[in-house]
């Protein structure tokens, strides 16, 4: 995610506006969309012609994580834990670190029951950020999320939508898919770039679910 230059070092700054339909999503998943229904699959397989394979068993939920892997796209970068600032927005990766991906840790850890969320900006004002690529990503896509007790947990790519801002639906969104089921969402800006808004026009959201897990060294 970003916004226009507002700095002499070239980067955009994220304001309120940019994130507040995020930050909306995040008060919904949190208060409503936890104790609602799934949300119906979108069977992206299927419409890839592939077969996704069957969902693993949610990890304990004590593992914070360190490292996410999306290897389709090269990917591999720092997750760092993130909360609200003042303003009641989600405070995002610092922009002087475009690499890092923030985790919302108000919420789900990735690999355990419920859905964690990853964010992550899209570009500066002079090169692409940790997240470009992710509307590229597709279904049976893996991404791996290495934990703090040395365990990775991996993630199958189910669907990949874009949600544009003005009809933003948080329970589609960040709903679960499947009952007791761990899943991930990892999310950035997509659509246009408003110069005069200084905001992107959608928010791009992956959705994966967790399919596998490498232990920790010296575990079974």
């Amino acid at each position: 995610m970003s916004d226009e230059p507002t700095s002499s070092t070239g980067g955009r700054l994220l304001t309120f506006t940019a994130w507040s339909v995020l930050v909306l999503g995040l008060w919904l998943w949190g208060r409503e969309i936890t104790e609602a229904q799934p949300v119906p699959s979108a069977q992206a397989g299927s419409m890839f012609g592939i077969s996704l394979p069957v969902a693993h068993t949610p990890l304990p939920g004590t593992a914070l994580p360190q490292r996410v892997e999306l290897p389709a796209m090269g990917v591999r970068a720092p997750v760092v834990p993130r909360g609200l600032d003042g303003q009641g927005a989600v405070d995002p990766p610092p922009y002087a670190t475009p690499g890092v991906v923030g985790w919302w840790s108000g919420g789900t850890r990735p690999g355990a029951a419920g859905t964690a969320l990853l964010v992550g900006h899209v570009d500066t004002a002079s090169k692409p950020a940790v997240f470009y690529g992710l509307s590229t990503a597709r279904p049976g896509d893996t991404v791996r999320v290495a934990r703090d007790d040395g365990s990775t947990a991996e993630f199958t790519v189910e669907d990949v939508q874009v949600y544009e801002r003005e009809s933003f639906d948080a329970h589609k969104a960040y709903g679960p898919r499947v009952k007791g089921r761990a899943e991930l969402r990892l999310i950035t800006c997509g659509g246009t770039y408003d110069k005069v808004a200084k905001q992107y026009s959608a928010n791009v959201v992956v959705s994966a679910y967790l399919t596998g897990v490498t232990p920790a060294r010296g575990t079974v």
